[in-house]
């Protein structure tokens, strides 16, 4: 398709806009956010510690379902992407909720017959479904204007402020509900969770992309992601989310480790993800007022200062401090990304770049949920937190060379007659 088609397209889809019916769609994603999205932190809550029970005297896989949730994420954002491409976004949400559910299931009968490896199949199904939740904030954009893109991600993912109480609670009410059976009753919650989401999705309106626009090519895929606005938004999305992955799955073990109770180290996780979706409410209008890149900038030093308080003591105050740190800083580090990566392709080519973008997001954030329990059994909690450090601070140096390429190009704009 020349590039005068794809223009069209494009400017239709954005003269067709309607930040009236984005509006209505921002409300339906977000209470699925808060209902769905509850199984993420049931599952970064419970999952670690399940595996733990389940384990002989090498306890250095117990974060082993926590990688197979993320793993089945990253394994589930291309098929989620493209089937949304097919059968709509509103189909496709609600299929990829039904699969969560059925990982849910499996999860409490894995721990009904003490299986380790069957409670990561389970994790890894309700991670495939992940990938279709992770789709809500790219779903918000869809029928937004570009004023208000930004908000609409950033209100969607506040949805998981809801999430934040209710996954955790969840778990204390729910893990010893089915007698001697530890950790089943969590997984068939976070399944009932699933399956209302996917009854929320029903009132989705987003209709599906013109045969025109499905057929379009858009440019090649590496053209795009060869970019260095591309690159360094998605580089800085992998570091916040995996960076947040790699701190969040070892604190409960650590905390646990550390003579603190399992009822405060599932309170830890739920402020620090009430700290990841508070923030929603103006992270979208901070990022229209100051830019994205400022955003993940933020978003990275207080990674950094989530590290710093974690080195410096063990008692819960250090701890969930660190935890509210890293949710914040993922935040703006993601959300940033996000809207810096919805800049970098036409609507012909989003279903594409939005899949490589997850791909490479959560096959990152997979392979630092596994080495989180590795490094923490082998260095311990202080060498869990030493490792954000340098990865923030490359992340840094990126964004500071892009906003100097930026100036230097506007420079050379300006003299230009």
């Amino acid at each position: 398709m020349t590039e005068t088609v794809q223009g069209e397209i494009a400017g239709k889809v954005s003269a067709g806009a309607d930040d009236g019916k984005a509006r209505r769609n921002v409300m339906v994603l977000a209470a699925a956010q808060a209902i769905a999205g509850a199984s993420p932190p049931m599952n970064m809550a419970v999952s670690a510690l399940a595996g733990f029970s389940l384990l002989g005297q090498d306890k250095s896989l117990a974060t082993v379902p926590i990688t197979g949730f993320v793993l089945g994420t990253a394994c589930g954002t291309v098929p989620a992407a493209l089937l949304m491409r097919r059968v709509g976004r509103r189909a496709g949400l609600i299929t990829g909720m039904l699969i969560g559910a059925i990982g849910g299931l499996i999860g409490a009968g894995a721990m009904g017959i003490g299986s380790f490896w069957t409670l990561c199949l389970a994790t890894f199904l309700m991670g495939f479904a992940s990938a279709f939740v992770q789709q809500f904030r790219f779903a918000a954009a869809d029928t937004a204007s570009a004023a208000f893109r930004p908000k609409a991600i950033s209100l969607v993912l506040a949805g998981g402020i809801v999430a934040a109480i209710l996954g955790p609670q969840a778990v204390i009410h729910t893990r010893d509900l089915i007698g001697p059976v530890p950790y089943a009753g969590a997984y068939l919650a976070a399944a009932a969770f699933l399956v209302t989401g996917a009854l929320i999705l029903i009132a989705l309106d987003i209709p599906k992309p013109p045969a025109v626009q499905r057929s379009a090519a858009g440019r090649p895929l590496w053209q795009i992601a060869r970019r260095p606005r591309f690159i360094i938004a998605v580089t800085c999305a992998i570091s916040a989310y995996a960076l947040m992955s790699l701190v969040m799955t070892a604190a409960p073990l650590a905390m646990v480790g550390h003579g603190h109770h399992q009822d405060t180290a599932t309170l830890g996780i739920q402020w620090h993800v009430l700290a990841m979706f508070g923030p929603s409410f103006f992270t979208g209008s901070l990022i229209v007022r100051f830019g994205a890149e400022r955003i993940i900038a933020i978003g990275l030093i207080l990674l950094i200062g989530c590290a710093l308080v974690a080195l410096s003591g063990v008692s819960i105050a250090h701890f969930w401090l660190a935890l509210v740190l890293l949710g914040v800083g993922w935040n703006f580090g993601f959300i940033g990304g996000t809207a810096l990566v919805t800049e970098t392709y036409e609507p012909v080519e989003k279903e594409r770049v939005q899949a490589l973008n997850d791909f490479l997001i959560f096959g990152f954030v997979a392979f630092a949920s596994f080495m989180s329990g590795k490094l923490l059994v082998s260095g311990g909690w202080n060498t869990v937190n030493l490792s954000v450090l340098p990865i923030a601070v490359i992340c840094l140096v990126g964004l500071g060379w892009l906003e100097i390429r930026a100036r230097k190009r506007a420079m050379l704009d300006f003299r230009s007659p």
